[in-house]
């Protein structure tokens, strides 16, 4: 098996994850198999339980794991669905080596980090890399970060065991004062990294402006590689560029030469979806409780931007916070987005901002709290005056209520409605025709949903229904007499592709653009 292991230093936030998906996607553009595992050093054992403002985004797979923000952007850049085995975290470890060691799978020896810890965690790679070509693995965090210790130990380990190349996302700064391109975070980074046992065979060298030659050559003989191999990574306007400039400098070949393979990239079709030009702006109002890191709506932001893509609209977001927001905020947009989240802070302001998209017939998408809140704006506007979700009050009109399954859970980790699940459309609807398909699999993840003693009442005159899963739960909701008003009790960002963009978000751009210029 042939693994390209990417790691990263002098500070986190360096586009690690980017970088590893654009790797892959020129890899992939060779005509291999190709998958990607992200490594996470933290003790949780999946992010399920983190907030937005600890890690940005926790983003949803078919199998319902909870997991990092960067599997979202590899599912996007490769065109596939990973699962919950391609995400590694410290957490996940430890509970595997304790439970064996408590079913005495040791057999009575003195369980250790070596080899016991690093055993466990090559047998997670393998078990995810045995039917591709290529593993791509990521580690999080930065070289010299005590957590990410193990990680390393056990790809210094894989390296003597497979074939491995070893890739190094750095810094390069240019400091305003001098002007120059300083190479000595590269240096210390790749220090530490060598420290552990482990040379990088690349360096890619994140910047604000393309690395001079100087810079590489400065790189490369304090660094023990090559020239050629010091990789340009600076800044661009579009992230999915990050493959083509890249590609640029033959990263891909370079990398299979270290594997004795010759092969040619192909990257025409992803360089003929990306370059295509927008010639309409419209401005979308997203009204968030976690607006303050906009990685928390990542899924959201890429999906708008998939959409544009395709249709040639230029979707400009107006960043919301839903406790700040006033009326007037949203004079002027051509639509409005109310995400998912939990907790009643800030719901009143968004239920708020649906009844001004209802009534003033302004395109609108909810997304599963948005939805639940499109719902209980909605009843509020039929005479239910105290409908609310018991997620946030007791209330004697509960129009959103707790999954009969979860009313007897304590334990908050992984015990949501997750993952992807069959969603029967009606025929006659906007959403079907949205997606040209009577039945389709969307992901979830909420622990409350409409409460079906109400339905009868809400349908009445007006609000319908358009989507139910299997066993009868309210999915999709839209309005009748309103250009388009759609709520969705599924994420549909995160199945999302540039390749591939979600129906309901390009149901929502062409809906803007038709209502920006009537």
């Amino acid at each position: 098996m042939r693994y390209i292991i990417v790691t990263g230093g002098v500070l986190s936030g360096l586009g690690k994850g980017v970088t590893t998906a654009s790797i892959a996607k020129i890899l992939q553009s060779m005509g291999y198999k190709v998958t990607v595992i992200k490594i996470d050093p933290y003790l949780n054992v999946d992010a399920g339980t983190m907030s937005p403002f600890e890690h940005g985004e926790v983003f949803v797979l078919d199998d319902g794991g909870e997991v990092d923000l960067d599997l979202g952007n590899y599912e996007r850049f490769l065109n596939v669905d990973l699962t919950r085995d391609h995400n590694i975290t410290t957490g996940k470890i430890y509970k595997k080596v304790i439970e064996k060691e408590r079913r005495g799978d040791y057999l009575g020896k003195t369980v250790q980090p070596i080899p016991h810890l690093t055993d466990e965690i090559k047998s997670e790679i393998r078990k995810v890399a045995e039917k591709y070509d290529f593993t791509v693995i990521e580690i999080g965090g930065t070289v010299g970060d005590i957590e990410s210790m193990p990680f390393l130990e056990a790809c210094r380990q894989l390296s003597w065991e497979e074939d491995v190349v070893f890739i190094h996302v750095t810094l390069v700064p240019s400091l305003d004062v001098v002007g120059e391109q300083k190479t000595k975070p590269t240096q210390h980074s790749v220090k530490k990294l060598m420290e552990t046992g482990i040379s990088p065979h690349i360096i890619v060298c994140r910047s604000k402006k393309e690395l001079l030659e100087k810079t590489k050559r400065k790189i490369a003989q304090f660094c023990n590689v090559s020239e050629d191999h010091v990789i340009s990574n600076h800044d661009v306007d579009d992230i999915y560029k990050v493959p083509l400039l890249l590609n640029e400098q033959r990263i891909g070949e370079k990398i299979i030469d270290k594997f004795g393979l010759r092969r040619k990239p192909n990257l025409e079709k992803w360089r003929s979806i990306i370059s295509r030009k927008c010639d309409k702006d419209v401005t979308l109002a997203l009204v968030g409780k976690y607006i303050d890191l906009h990685d928390s709506y990542i899924s959201i932001r890429e999906a708008l931007m998939h959409c544009s893509y395709y249709t040639g609209v230029n979707v400009k977001i107006r960043w919301l916070e839903s406790e700040r927001m006033k009326k007037e905020d949203l004079e002027g947009v051509d639509g409005i987005l109310v995400p998912g989240g939990f907790g009643i802070r800030g719901t009143e302001e968004k239920i708020s901002a649906i009844n001004y998209a209802r009534e003033k017939k302004i395109p609108f998408l909810g997304i599963c709290l948005g939805f639940q809140l499109a719902t209980i704006e909605y009843a509020r506007s039929i005479g239910l005056k105290n409908a609310n979700s018991t997620e946030f009050v007791d209330t004697d009109e509960p129009v959103i209520d707790l999954l009969p399954e979860q009313k007897k859970i304590k334990n908050m980790g992984g015990t949501m409605r997750l993952g992807a699940y069959k969603i029967i459309l009606d025929n006659q609807s906007t959403v079907y025709n949205l997606y040209g398909s009577k039945e389709i699999y969307e992901r979830h993840r909420h622990r409350y949903e409409v409460n079906p003693q109400y339905i009868d009442i809400l349908t009445r005159d007006g609000l319908k229904f358009t989507g139910r899963s299997e066993d009868g739960r309210m999915e999709v909701l839209e309005l009748e007499d309103h250009p388009f008003f759609l709520g969705t009790q599924y994420h549909p960002e995160f199945t999302s592709r540039v390749e591939r963009p979600s129906p309901v978000f390009m149901g929502l751009v062409k809906a803007m653009a038709r209502y920006s210029n009537p």
